[in-house]
């Protein structure tokens, strides 16, 4: 939890998620692990507070860290409870609240009702006197000179303009720093609009075609009141038609005229986002002269609406360092979420109609049968853009509304082929290095899907090839494409499978032989044989950390006595976000937490973690690293693998030798600044 506390009881409660709860001398802790967005969601929190209530507890704090999101039915939800903990002599606060949930706090004008538990999160707002001058607010915020003032309003008796206008149209000033000093002027929220700042059942009270033409966007809806965002607080007669139109009072928040249009297009999916007019045309598909490897397709209209979208998406991924892109529809809703340091985001909402238009490019894109929505396709796209080559892996499968389709993006402009730069301890770098020196042996890389497990491999490769080597790779699917490697990729539709290739590739004469992952008994004991007949084999496994390895090679049924022979090192690993370098920020754990994260150094624990930002999507982290664990077989050990010793006896075998762990790495890296205790625990699950 954020606050730092230890020791607090967790309880499952409805909708199967869990909310951490603590106490603190006369205050209680909640801290929801979720978007407080879904109804199963809000209710769970709605029970807590009851529940602390009915335990007399009246003075509580709801810790924001991990919620990203808000909707309206949240927000009046928590105003209840605050106005009934107010009426028992108690309060709630809200602690952590990312700068998006203060935005919303700020418009909604909750953030009185609902006040930050440290008062240095949200700043108090100074309220302007009335008759106020705009073009005085302007020079105090630093927006404009007073020459240009001056200037701005000479023309404006000449032409009857409005000043801020022409400060606009000369590019004295941005739009958006016009209607922020606007906002400040009528004593109104200013709202920098982006996704995630509007409630879709807000915008469900309003039809699109209305909310266009009096160019508002709604934002949630509390209790009885609305929200809207405007550029024209003071048009009554707009005012009163939504009024009379929601049934609900109404609550102005200023944003500029621009920014509405484009977010309103997104939020109700009725045109494309403005990212598809601005990156589409610098997005080239890749014709190859190897068959059935990438796509050739005919020349289509370079206009349409589809392709534009499709490019478009494929370039906002790629710029944005995404790892997979995901095209998906639902009974009433299309959407477009790209997953970017692991998770999900959504950044588009075509509409419904045009979900079988975007599939159908992108099998084209990918030289597929557009005809067959029945059965799931794989295929492949190789893409130009931003001076640099990308492969896209393409998957659909059928639903029952639709076919979902799965991009993933192999970047090899992102990809660490380097083992120096695989983010290591100097001492694991150092063993792994030793490791790969070896003549003969078996080396395993172990972690679940996602963790970055074919890239050390790759990064392994790169540091072994050389002319005077035969390195051959077995894989499914071959991602990235090598120099002097002999590649060979899986096709189990003509029985061409990891076994099966092996086998043959022994004969191939081969020093070193990367195997892409170990599925089955078989790939298990011909991998053992390889390694003890004179070969360096390289492999993935699943399993969660290094003694995993052991035992999971044992139940498949490779012999105990071959695997100590063959085994000499294991390396788990895990990828964890790092903090946000544009909007990250430090503070001072407190003792129990510090003692909780295993600290041992000297002083207080000064810990980094991100506010967020629109840079990292509000999240507080941005890009990821590596965290590892590195165990070297040594003769100790391949006696109690020998003895079939259990996996207890090994782990405690293991400690006794000061092994650094998974769990000591990653806090490691939280110590040093570049990622957070909560992202270890969230990955690790050691907290």
């Amino acid at each position: 939890m954020n606050s730092g506390v230890t020791g607090g009881l967790t309880s499952a409660l409805t909708g199967g998620d869990t909310i951490t709860r603590s106490r603190i001398g006369a205050m209680t802790y909640l801290a929801p692990v979720t978007a407080l967005v879904a109804e199963e969601a809000v209710r769970a929190l709605q029970a807590a507070l009851n529940e602390c209530i009915g335990q007399h507890q009246v003075s509580i704090v709801v810790d924001l860290g991990k919620v990203p999101l808000l909707s309206g039915r949240a927000l009046g939800m928590m105003a209840d409870m605050a106005e009934r903990l107010a009426a028992l002599g108690g309060w709630l606060k809200l602690a952590y609240p990312n700068p998006l949930l203060q935005e919303i706090l700020a418009a909604t004008g909750l953030h009185e009702q609902l006040p930050p538990f440290d008062a240095r999160t949200v700043a108090p707002r100074r309220a302007r006197e009335p008759g106020s001058k705009l073009g005085d607010i302007l020079v105090e915020r630093g927006a404009a000179t007073p020459e240009q003032v001056t200037e701005a309003a000479r023309l404006q008796e000449q032409t009857g303009k409005r000043m801020g206008l022409i400060m606009v149209e000369r590019k004295w000033i941005s739009e958006a720093a016009l209607y922020a000093a606007l906002a400040d002027q009528l004593n109104l929220p200013y709202v920098n609009l982006r996704a995630g700042l509007y409630d879709p059942a807000a915008l469900a009270l309003l039809d699109r075609d209305a909310a266009r033409r009096l160019n508002v966007l709604p934002l949630f809806q509390v209790r009885d009141t609305l929200t809207v965002a405007s550029a024209d607080p003071q048009a009554i007669h707009h005012i009163d038609e939504l009024r009379t139109r929601t049934g609900c009072r109404i609550r102005i928040a200023i944003a500029p005229p621009a920014d509405i249009r484009r977010v309103a297009d997104e939020a109700y999916g009725g045109t494309l986002p403005e990212f598809v007019h601005t990156e589409a045309s610098d997005l080239e598909l890749i014709e190859s002269t190897i068959p059935d490897d990438y796509t050739q397709i005919d020349e289509m209209a370079g206009a349409s609406p589809i392709i534009n979208m499709v490019n478009a998406v494929i370039q906002r991924a790629i710029r944005d360092s995404a790892s997979d892109i995901h095209i998906e529809i639902s009974r009433n809703r299309a959407r477009i979420r790209l997953r970017i340091d692991g998770i999900l985001y959504e950044v588009m909402a075509p509409k419904v109609d045009q979900h079988p238009a975007i599939v159908s490019r992108l099998k084209v894109m990918a030289n597929l049968d557009i005809a067959e929505r029945r059965l799931p396709q794989d295929g492949r796209i190789q893409v130009a853009t931003q001076g640099r080559t990308v492969d896209l892996r393409f998957s659909s499968l059928p639903g029952i509304y639709g076919e979902k389709v799965v991009l993933r993006v192999l970047d090899k402009n992102q990809s660490i082929l380097d083992v120096d730069k695989l983010g290591m301890n100097d001492g694991a770098v150092t063993a792994f290095k030793r490791l790969l020196g070896r003549s003969h042996g078996l080396i395993l890389v172990t972690g679940p899907t996602g963790s970055g497990k074919t890239t050390s491999l790759y990064a392994a490769i790169s540091h072994l090839k050389s002319i005077e080597k035969n390195i051959v790779t077995i894989e499914d699917p071959v991602e990235y494409q090598l120099d002097i490697i002999n590649q060979n990729q899986v096709n189990d539709a003509i029985g061409l499978t990891f076994p099966k290739i092996l086998k043959h590739v022994l004969r191939q004469d081969p020093d070193i032989i990367m195997i892409g992952e170990i599925r089955d008994r078989q790939t298990a004991e011909i991998a053992v044989q390889a390694a003890l007949t004179g070969h360096l084999v390289l492999t993935t496994l699943h399993t969660n950390d290094t003694l995993g390895a052991v035992s999971r090679l044992v139940e498949m049924g490779v012999e105990p006595y071959l695997l100590s022979s063959a085994l000499i090192g294991v390396m788990a690993q895990r990828l964890v976000r790092r903090v946000c370098q544009g909007c990250r920020t430090s503070y001072l754990a407190t003792p129990e937490a510090a003692a909780a994260y295993r600290y041992r150094g000297k002083g207080d624990l000064r810990l980094m973690r991100g506010r967020g930002c629109p840079a990292c999507y509000d999240s507080g982290y941005k890009g990821r690293m590596g965290i590892y664990e590195l165990l070297e077989v040594g003769n100790d050990l391949q006696r109690m693998i020998v003895a079939n010793a259990s996996k207890d006896q090994l782990a405690a075998h293991v400690n006794a030798t000061g092994h650094h762990d998974l769990y000591a790495d990653g806090m490691a890296r939280a110590f040093e600044g570049h990622t957070t205790p909560e992202e270890i625990a969230r990955v690790v699950h050691s907290l």
